[in-house]
């Protein structure tokens, strides 16, 4: 792959690379972190990738790379933080808070109490709008794993939409 191919399918796919980070840590700063770590694989991987499966291997490399930085994060939070501090997300500007409603606020933090990979397919599938085999190529399933994985995230999400609605409203 050319520079100029490269820096082509950067541009098309480093907004969703970012938006499943940033999603998937709640957090901006790291969400660009690791957005540039994927970046610098592809690089140095673009020979080997497909270039039909480019999103789906971003997308898996992004995900694993994220998971890998939560074991890390957890980790320096245990040795670090016996005070007690509780990590917040900075995904959203103060500014777009104001302009976001009640409901989005709801959905993430229900997103955030769903296990894994079920937190991964819901991020993909409902916030990023990706098709099943493209979610599948990034979460190396099959279609129909997939759409059962999908199937109970979204139970647990409606789970976790109602909890988290009745603790606002107590």
């Amino acid at each position: 792959m050319h520079l100029h191919d490269f820096e082509r399918r950067v541009r098309e796919h480093q907004d969703r690379v970012f938006g499943f980070a940033c999603y998937f840590l709640g957090s901006r700063e790291e969400a660009k972190d690791i957005t540039q770590d994927v970046l610098i694989r592809f690089w140095n991987h673009r020979e080997e990738v497909d270039s039909e499966r480019i999103l789906p291997w971003l997308l898996r490399v992004t995900r694993n790379t994220c998971i890998d930085y939560k074991r890390r994060r957890k980790h320096t939070v245990e040795v670090r933080g016996q005070d007690g501090e509780m990590w917040e997300s900075d995904c959203i500007s103060p500014a777009d808070e104001l302009e976001q409603s009640e409901a989005v606020g709801l959905i993430e933090s229900a997103i955030d109490r769903i296990p894994e990979p079920y937190r991964s397919m819901i991020i993909l599938r409902e916030i990023q709008h990706l098709k099943y085999e493209e979610i599948s190529g990034a979460m190396d399933m099959p279609i129909n794993t997939v759409k059962v994985y999908l199937h109970r995230g979204r139970k647990m999400l409606r789970d976790q939409m109602s909890e988290v609605i009745d603790r606002e409203h107590v």
